[in-house]
């Protein structure tokens, strides 16, 4: 709660999502410059929280999944973030890299694949988050 003169603000927090680290993508964003890491950050802080970052696009080829890319540019080059959204449940991250492919925006084949084995391991070990719990019907139950 913040003063403002006679007059409190109070405003409601929102609930913030647990974050999975797929891989080594944990270990390898430790490596970014410490500017990309701030936006990279506070991105993920927003992603928490249930929102979707300004710069946060869809990454292609991965039709009915919500996986997003983000992109931050510093003096050493343009470094990439993928994460997958658990609407209302959490969100994993991918992979990170530097990007430094020569043939333009597009992601590298490699890094590509790497993404695709996160996504399919992640979706399997989170397969519980994602399911709809099964409802009974209390006319069914064994009241013995």
């Amino acid at each position: 709660m913040k003063r403002y003169g006679t007059t409190a603000i109070i405003a409601k927090r929102r609930p913030q999502h647990p974050l999975w680290w797929a891989g080594s993508s944990r270990k390898d964003v430790r490596n970014f410059p410490e500017s990309v890491l701030h936006l990279l950050g506070r991105a993920l802080q927003i992603v928490q929280h249930g929102d979707q970052p300004v710069g946060a696009k869809p990454l292609k080829g991965f039709d009915g999944a919500a996986v997003f890319e983000i992109s931050a540019d510093s003096r050493a080059g343009t470094y990439r973030l993928v994460y997958f959204v658990l609407p209302g449940v959490s969100a994993v991250v991918l992979h990170v890299f530097q990007m430094k492919s020569r043939s333009g925006r597009q992601t590298p084949l490699h890094h590509m694949r790497l993404i695709k084995e996160r996504l399919k391991r992640a979706e399997q070990e989170h397969a519980n988050e994602i399911k709809p719990k099964p409802q009974t019907d209390r006319q069914d139950r064994d009241l013995d």
